[in-house]
């Protein structure tokens, strides 16, 4: 069996649709070394060196410069040609960039459909023709895979895709996600951001969804019970704030007056993460909604206590791993309690631990191995 999958993302390790394209095409090697796989590269990705032993890296065009125009035709166009000259029996779009037509068997990981649960995500008139091509597109795969049960039911929903034709595969965090594997380095990382000794930490984006005002909102109460010995450090690019996508929220924190509890230390290299998580004391993660929600599970997998916000599917991914909670006074008193109190510190942390435990990229390649065997037999 011959695999052909879109590589467009392999350049962009630090997002969700790069982490899974690169921790999937590793781990299908390592279940199946039979399978064939090529790695479609995009014309700005000149060549991918790292590539696993086994995946042939195939370019899809002369070299230039990464454009949304270009994406478009990378999808619809140029990775569909691609598959079919290299003679592969399945084409594999790992996020939603379906093409309309494929000369060959077809399958597309769709991680969330953000953009049709909240329209903030789908203004103005290319983003909103793109989704319409991709949501169209997407019906036509000969199947559909996604990271968790409630994203599931959210594609059957919003693109109208038939149950049995949704696979569900979780993600899990990477072995470098550990309580003591490669903590000699984290005092180095610690310099590096120049971190205080003790901690909250948000890691992740800032758009509207992220609630991070919320985080700020909830260290109101928290900075005035424990600010000086407790700041929260806020990692991640930050954006060019706009009030509608992405609120100001350094203009927010100044609003509430912590700015002395609060510090920004930028985009973190994706090699320090484990590191960051081992070095909070509590890891704070208080989306609206995730598609799967994979920084918390790392944070767990690092042996850090996590809070996040009541959102569906954590509930079904962290269970009762996490502190969940439905506003910002509730985030703060779970801050404060896993902060003071060591015996619901340890037992969230032990909880977090064993739960992590059960995930694994192996399982998610086995998983998604299997799709591809049905939609051979199919």
């Amino acid at each position: 069996m011959h695999v052909a999958i879109n590589g467009w993302f392999y350049d962009q390790e630090s997002t969700g649709s790069g982490q899974y394209l690169r921790r999937l095409l590793a781990n299908l090697r390592k279940v199946d070394p039979a399978l064939e796989l090529s790695l479609v590269l995009p014309p700005h990705v000149a060549a991918a060196p790292d590539l696993p032993a086994g995946v042939a890296g195939v370019q899809s065009g002369r070299r230039r410069q990464a454009s949304k125009w270009g994406k478009v035709y990378f999808e619809q166009r140029a990775f569909p040609r691609v598959a079919r000259e290299v003679g592969a029996d399945i084409a594999h779009v790992p996020y939603w960039g379906t093409p309309m037509a494929c000369p060959v068997r077809l399958i597309t990981t769709v991680l969330d459909v953000i953009p049709l649960l909240y329209p903030i995500y789908n203004q103005g008139p290319l983003t909103s023709l793109y989704t319409a091509l991709v949501t169209s597109a997407a019906r036509g795969s000969n199947h559909i895979i996604t990271i968790s049960e409630t994203a599931k039911v959210d594609i059957e929903d919003q693109l109208r895709i038939p149950e049995g034709d949704i696979s569900v595969t979780y993600l899990a965090p990477d072995e470098r996600f550990h309580p003591r594997i490669g903590a000699e380095g984290d005092e180095a990382v610690r310099a590096k951001y120049d971190l205080p000794e003790r901690f909250v930490l948000y890691l992740g984006g800032f758009d509207w969804r992220k609630q991070v005002n919320e985080l700020l909102l909830a260290y109101t109460y928290v900075g005035e019970a424990d600010g000086d010995t407790f700041p929260l450090v806020i990692a991640g690019r930050e954006p060019v704030y706009d009030n509608r996508l992405f609120p100001d929220l350094r203009a927010y924190s100044r609003r509430l007056r912590i700015d002395d509890y609060v510090k920004w230390v930028g985009f973190v290299d994706e090699a320090d993460k484990p590191a960051l998580y081992r070095l909070a004391d509590v890891f704070v993660f208080p989306s609206l909604y995730e598609g799967f929600g994979l920084m918390a599970l790392e944070a767990m997998a690092s042996g850090t206590p996590v809070v996040t916000s009541k959102a569906i599917v954590f509930e079904e991914i962290l269970e009762d791993a996490a502190y969940i909670v439905n506003n910002a006074r509730e985030m703060a008193g779970a801050v404060l309690a896993l902060l003071i109190q060591q015996p619901l510190r340890e037992t969230m942390i032990n909880q977090g631990l064993a739960l992590a435990s059960n995930f694994s990229w192996r399982k998610t390649a086995e998983e998604t191995r299997e799709v591809y065997e049905r939609v051979m037999r199919d």
